[in-house]
């Protein structure tokens, strides 16, 4: 083979597993707010920023949409997105969202509960410590999705 076929066939064969690999390019999310929460807005520049579509909806209803999605609770984060099938509470990494999204788990949701300090989209701040993602399974259980 000639090196333009290779390039070809490899630019192909890349374009064609981008979203196998979870890249977020034009995804679209719809992310729920408290309209006073300013780190809900700065976690969406952050979606933005790692190639999500995002639109952003203000609400006094956060936890009854929540609620609505799956995720109870005890495990609600300070925001909800909305993306493809899934809902996202919190402020969850990029890297675990796109990981979601390629994997196509038989979860409804995935959360990090709270406002974890040094998150992602939360001000400025060192990580404290380990983040604990949660899974909602269609039965209502959280199981760990994963740690970071």
């Amino acid at each position: 083979m000639r090196l333009p076929a290779i390039l070809a066939l490899t630019m192909t064969l890349i374009i064609g597993l981008m979203p196998a690999m979870g890249w977020a390019t034009g995804q679209k999310v719809t992310l729920y707010k408290d309209p006073q929460c300013s780190c809900c807005e700065i976690y969406a520049q952050y979606l933005r920023d790692n190639g999500f579509e995002v639109t952003v909806i203000p609400t006094n209803d956060l936890a009854t949409l929540s609620e609505e999605h799956g995720i109870p609770a005890d495990l609600q984060g300070c925001h909800l997105s909305l993306i493809g099938d899934y809902a996202v509470g919190g402020h969850v990494p990029v890297d675990i969202v796109k990981r979601l999204l390629a994997s196509k788990p038989p979860v409804k949701a995935i959360t990090l509960p709270g406002m974890p300090a040094g998150g992602p989209g939360m001000m400025a701040g060192p990580k404290t410590g380990p983040y604990t993602i949660y899974a909602i399974n269609s039965d209502g259980k959280s199981v760990v999705y994963a740690t970071e």
